[in-house]
């Protein structure tokens, strides 16, 4: 899957990152879908589960937790890329778990170029599978 073809879903509570972000890929050609809570980001992925390559998501917001967010995606889309970020020190050892290969971390602030090329070593790497 190449990146003009690639459905990114984009989850952050702070709104002016999430706008910042979105535009950036998207600008990059891919295909973003914007959710500001967990549960935008749940009903997102549970009307179109295998529809998103990819799902960025924030490290610390209300609701579920990032760790039962990505799993819930995962059940639902089990070729689901994750990247988790955020500002604190996650552990991310069952995430991992359920998609070996699939998840990539990303420590806040992080440059949009950082966040570009994690998308892009993982879409690479799930090309190499097919």
């Amino acid at each position: 899957m190449n990146h003009a073809t690639a459905r990114i879903l984009l989850v952050d509570d702070d709104p002016s990152l999430l706008k910042m972000m979105g535009v950036y890929l998207g600008r990059l050609g891919y295909s973003v879908t914007l959710a500001n809570s967990t549960e935008k980001a749940w009903a997102e992925v549970e009307a179109a589960a295998s529809g998103y390559a990819i799902a960025v998501l924030d490290g610390s917001m209300p609701g579920l937790s990032t760790e039962d967010l990505a799993l819930k995606m995962l059940r639902a889309n089990p070729s689901l890329c994750v990247v988790a970020a955020s500002g604190y020190s996650m552990d991310t050892t069952a995430i991992e778990a359920a998609a070996p290969g699939r998840v990539a971390v990303l420590q806040k602030p992080f440059a949009p170029e950082m966040l570009a090329a994690a998308l892009r070593r993982m879409l690479a790497a799930q090309e190499e599978k097919l």
